[in-house]
């Protein structure tokens, strides 16, 4: 018994406490690895520096700190998918990427609305080239695109259209990886009842549940709209956000790994899913050790959140917290158990695979 437990329920008490009251304490008593700095310097391909998550604040008030954060960590580059286009691209390569020459690579966005209107595709196309000339040196896509983007006839716009594909393939000619989020966790496209995974979730973001099918398309839909976007472009290098999107399915991403050789993922935001399937997910490194990159998803970076990574990634332990300091772990009341990845394995994933992708 702890020192400062509760009082104890009743029998009845206790049959009738509501699941959001229940917060056990795991008695396991392991082992916890300290892993300060990355085994090689690392390059975070996941992460957002800018204005667009933050009701126009900047993300990162002050970069310096967070460049000391990332010497600490001996995390080397830091790629900001905050760059949007027009002048928030300059805005945000001038911020980051030139005040901090080879600590920062801003990626820009689109604005995929504008697709409703009858020349959309070449406005974006034009858009893209913009961004380039602006410093921009690679391309986001978010999970908008799919899920709220929609045409003039108020039909929703997928990945796989046409002139999104129009669009994707001039970021290739153009030389920008494009790094693309499609739907969400398959948990958020399920029934809200009592067998999904994800409801204390969903029950703080109710606007994240895509399940209503006369408004969203079924998960499966929209990862077959991505997997068809990325082999139209095969002259367009792809990362998939989240471990390619589909982080509960490895068999899935690892199919569009197999016929894509144009196609990486991301790890980023994903600890959470891998960790609690560490022996499939080391099974996918395995067969594509190449294909695999560090990303975070985490902002405002933190020491304690890199080395919560760098935990999972390089050492065996077993049945940690990956949200430290959470009541009710975010994504899924479970624990998670790390790689132990070999020094070959996460000289890639750290910072070879990115530097490739990133044309570094």
């Amino acid at each position: 018994m702890t020192d400062n437990a509760a009082t104890p329920l009743s029998w009845e008490e206790l049959r009738r406490l509501p699941v959001p009251e229940w917060h056990p304490v795991s008695q396991l008593r392991l082992p916890a690895t300290e892993v300060e700095r990355a085994a090689f310097p690392a390059i975070d391909v996941h992460n957002h520096l800018g204005r667009w998550l933050s009701d126009g604040e900047w993300m990162i008030e002050d970069p310096d700190a967070l460049v000391h954060v990332m010497d600490e960590c001996d995390v080397e580059t830091v790629v900001n998918l905050d760059g949007m286009w027009a002048e928030e691209v300059t805005a945000n390569v001038e911020r980051y990427d030139r005040a901090y020459p080879g600590r920062f690579l801003t990626f820009c966005q689109l604005d995929w609305s504008e697709l409703a209107a009858p020349d959309g595709a070449a406005r974006l196309r034009a858009s893209l080239e913009d961004s380039a000339r602006r410093g921009a040196r690679g391309v986001k896509i978010w999970k908008n695109l799919g899920l709220t983007i929609r045409d003039a006839d108020g039909a929703l716009i997928l990945p796989d259209d046409a002139r999104v594909i129009a669009v994707v393939e001039r970021a290739g000619e153009l030389g920008l990886p494009v790094l693309i989020h499609t739907a969400d966790p398959k948990a958020f496209f399920e029934p809200l009842d009592a067998h999904n995974e994800r409801i204390d979730e969903l029950m703080q973001m109710k606007e994240w549940w895509f399940g209503d099918r006369a408004v969203h398309p079924t998960f499966d839909r929209l990862l077959l709209a991505h997997r068809r976007l990325v082999e139209a472009c095969p002259g367009t290098r792809f990362i998939g956000a989240h471990a390619g999107c589909a982080a509960e399915d490895l068999d899935l991403v690892e199919s569009l790994l197999d016929d894509c050789p144009n196609y990486t993922i991301d790890i980023g935001g994903r600890m959470a899913e891998l960790g609690r399937q560490p022996r499939r997910f080391r099974q996918l490194l395995e067969r594509h050790p190449d294909r695999v990159l560090f990303g975070t998803d985490i902002y405002p970076a933190t020491e304690e959140q890199y080395r919560l990574h760098f935990r999972f990634l390089e050492t065996r332990d077993e049945a940690f917290e990956y949200a430290p300091g959470s009541e009710v772990p975010p994504q899924g009341r479970w624990t998670v158990s790390a790689l132990g990845l070999d020094a070959a394995t996460l000289e890639r994933l750290y910072r070879t695979n990115a530097r490739r992708v990133l044309g570094l």
